[in-house]
Order: structure tokens, then sequence, then C-alpha cells
């Protein structure tokens, strides 16, 4: 059986190739995860490089990046499989006054002319590298829990009508939670666990220099500072790493190589979502209110 990643500081090494920093921990999860055929499970909060580590495993290995976007009541027709009723109705229509038996017909509208592919699907047929992304699990049910564990205990699906397809290419798996609900045991227990919480001041400085390249060191800096000050509040929305880059790259448009207090006033909308948290952020760095319009 080949390998993906020869070694741990392979990984760190080819990931960082894509901007991905990542640490030793991240990288020897994902080198386990190749070598043992497991999925990984990436909890923690929402924007701290989940979904991206997906994508960047995906441009690493030159694999296709099939995603599932998960959301509540999500179902196996819209994540496995379902057969194209519309056709397979015109298909009955056409052989009527034929001389053809039921389970004739019944044969051929329930064939591959007929299936309509889903991500789930797809990603145990295709015949090259892929890595599958199950985005945000936990905003389904227990049921689709369940639907998955064939999937990621076997790498394989089992249709009615077809039979059980076993994967020829085995795709690397990660599923990624914002630990919005607790996930089912037997679901954890099939899957290599990896908690991503938000980077260390020097990681995300070095993040926000990797992807924004042009920005001063210096400002960098202060940007990465002051998000992490205003993280540690109590808001309806830390910021996230890719709001931090937004926000870096807002700056470097602005052509500033400095950060003062009515930038910062005008510019934090970029980084915080609600009126509430503007409000507490600006009342917290104690930020000048805007000059009144004549």
């Amino acid at each position: 059986m080949s390998y993906r990643f020869g070694s741990v500081g392979e990984v760190v090494k080819q990931l960082e190739s894509v901007n991905y920093l990542a640490d030793e921990r991240i990288a020897t999860i994902v080198f386990l995860a190749d070598r043992l055929g497991k999925p990984i499970l990436v909890e923690g909060p929402a924007g701290t490089g989940k979904t991206e580590l997906a994508k960047a495993l995906a441009a690493i290995t030159d694999a296709e990046l099939i995603r599932l976007q998960c959301y509540e009541g999500l179902d196996e027709a819209k994540a496995l499989y379902e057969w194209n009723y519309k056709k397979q109705l015109l298909r009955i229509q056409a052989e009527q006054g034929r001389e053809e038996t039921w389970e004739q017909v019944e044969t051929d509208i329930f064939s591959e002319d007929f299936l309509l592919e889903r991500p789930l699907l797809k990603a145990i047929r295709t015949t090259r590298p892929s890595v599958l992304l199950i985005d945000e699990i936990d905003k389904t049910d227990f049921e689709f829990e369940g639907l998955l564990l064939e999937l990621l205990s076997d790498f394989q699906v089992s249709i009615p009508e077809l039979g059980t397809i076993v994967a020829t290419t085995r795709p690397l798996v990660a599923l990624t939670s914002n630990n919005t609900r607790e996930l089912s045991e037997a679901l954890k227990r099939r899957c290599l666990y990896l908690y991503l919480d938000y980077p260390d001041l020097e990681r995300e400085k070095a993040i926000v220099l990797a992807r924004v390249p042009e920005l001063p060191e210096t400002l960098a800096g202060q940007i990465v500072r002051l998000v992490r000050s205003i993280r540690a509040l109590e808001l309806k929305k830390a910021p996230s790493i890719s709001e931090t880059l937004d926000w870096a790259r807002t700056l470097l448009h602005l052509g500033l190589t400095d950060l003062d207090a009515g930038i910062a006033r005008d510019t934090l909308s970029v980084l915080l979502k609600f009126n509430a948290d503007l409000e507490k952020v600006a009342a917290h760095l104690k930020l000048p209110p805007r000059p009144e319009l004549n």
C-alpha cells in the first residue's frame, strides 16, 4: 500500500508550501490518518482553520476535494444518492404498450443511467485521489451520523438496488465540527481526533505574513495583538483567523503601515459582525467616537 506522506516533518513542510502553517501536533494526526486509513474529526471554534486544513490536504496531495456541506435536515438523498424519478417516469411511459415485463423495466430504471450521485457516493466511486470534506457535521442529527458509520468504517456504501459499492481508491476524510452539539461515541470511535483552537500570537502573526506577504511585519504584530485582546472579551462572535486576514488586507489596501485608534474604529466591522460586539470592543479599546457630520 502506498502512503501519501513519508514522515511527520514532510507533512509540516508540504502544508507550509500551500501557506497552511501546521504545528507538529496537527501534522502528526494527518500523518497517522494516512497510515491508519482513518478519518480526522477536527473540532474547535469557527474560523480556526478546520475547513482550510482539508483544502490544504487536497492541494498538497494533488487530490480532488469533494465537499459535503452539512445543514439541519440533510438526508441520504442529498448526501449519498437518489434516483432520477423524472427520468424513470419517462422511461416507464415510453415502455407502455411494449412487450416488456415489469421486472425488466424495474431492472432498467434502477441502473446507473438513473442514479444521481451525491458527494459521499462520489468519494467512494472515484478512481482518482480525493479528499472528502464533511463540513460542520454537528449541524446534522444522530440519524445522519448513523448513515456515515458504514462509510467511515469500511469505505463502502450499500445501495439496495445495486448492491455494496466498495472504494477502490480510499479518500482522505476530514470531518469538521464547531461543537454546537455533542457527536456520538460511535462516530468519534471511527476517527482520529484533532482540536484546533486559535493559534498563539507568534503563529497567528506567521499566518498573517504568509497569507498577506506585502504587509509590514510591525503592522502584522499590531493586528494580531489587538485581535487576541478582542477575543478575550465575551462577544457574540469572536474574530476568526480568516477575519484577521481580511482586516490585514483591508489595512494594506488603505496604504497603512501603522495602526491608530481612528483607523481601528473605522474598520472594526471587518472583524466584528454584531453591533453589540462593535460597541463592546470600542469601549474596551477606548476608541474615540466618529466625528459628527455637519
